[in-house]
């Protein structure tokens, strides 16, 4: 099937269903919160938040970097936990989700087809159909245009992005890749698109391999948005013709995707961060 016009096979799917459901998950509550609802007095613990360890793709799935530090202990409950508690402590119990800032507390009204309650639930693996699957990916991303790009574009681009069209239309098997890296993969640079790419090294790469210029309607412009204390937050790469690629976060769910130059930039803008280029060197 396709989601955002890009082919996903059935291994894909499967992980995107475990990743969204699966079968122990942290959920983050105050001292206060977690006395409130008794989850001791049920048999369900809570440890501190310093030292807790999640995998790349769980820390993607319940945002776990926009987490509220107040909500300093984690009860992990499986499914099966949840669903025992009693209605009005499982109806807190998401809400606090919902208002510390984690992710993947879906609102049952969004999903009319289902048949589900219309406030807050947690998605079961039988419920996430690969429809469903292409309906959660894809309400937050742009469909890729990578077939409107002519032939005698990537041909030109070719030389100085070798490994662009082999990336454009695809998803990260995973929380591996991020904008950067997809840049550098982009040039040719051997795995930097499976990598969660840091700054260093693609500060490095840009000191190597560009120069400050460039033009959008040529291949090889890298489009680089930095905020005002100078570090990259973003980067995209132009393929000539109108054309440009990037992965618009660093995200499993989050494809790289080929876009008009002119709407990636504009999709790119935020708030305090300024556009610069640079050309790459062939």
């Amino acid at each position: 099937m396709n989601v955002l016009n890009i082919p996903v096979d059935t291994a894909l799917l499967a992980a995107w269903r475990g990743w969204l459901a699966p079968e122990r998950q942290p959920f983050y509550l105050t001292g206060a919160e977690a006395d409130a609802l008794g989850l001791d007095a049920l048999g369900l613990e809570t440890v501190p938040r310093d030292g807790l360890t999640l995998t790349p793709e769980a820390r993607d799935t319940i945002l776990e970097w926009n987490v509220a530090r107040g909500a300093d202990r984690v009860a992990w409950l499986t499914l099966a936990d949840v669903d025992a508690l009693p209605p009005a402590s499982r109806r807190a119990l998401l809400r606090a989700q919902v208002r510390h800032g984690r992710g993947n507390v879906p609102l049952g009204r969004a999903f009319p087809d289902l048949g589900l309650p219309p406030g807050r639930f947690l998605w079961h693996p039988e419920q996430l159909t690969d429809g469903v699957l292409a309906r959660v990916v894809a309400a937050s991303g742009a469909p890729c245009q990578r077939s409107e790009v002519p032939p005698e574009v990537w041909r030109a681009a070719q030389e100085v992005l070798p490994g662009a069209r082999a990336l454009a239309g695809t998803f990260p098997q995973g929380s591996a890749g991020n904008c950067f890296g997809t840049v550098m993969g982009a040039a040719g640079v051997p795995g930097a698109a499976a990598e969660w790419m840091q700054r260093e090294p693609f500060e490095a790469f840009l000191h190597e391999r560009t120069r400050p210029g460039g033009r959008d309607d040529q291949a090889g412009t890298v489009l680089l948005w930095r905020s005002a204390n100078g570090l990259a937050q973003h980067a995209a790469v132009t393929l000539g013709g109108g054309w440009a690629l990037h992965k618009a976060a660093q995200t499993w769910w989050t494809p790289r995707v080929v876009l008009p130059t002119a709407t990636l930039i504009r999709a790119s803008r935020s708030a305090g961060w300024r556009l610069s280029r640079r050309h790459l060197l062939a």
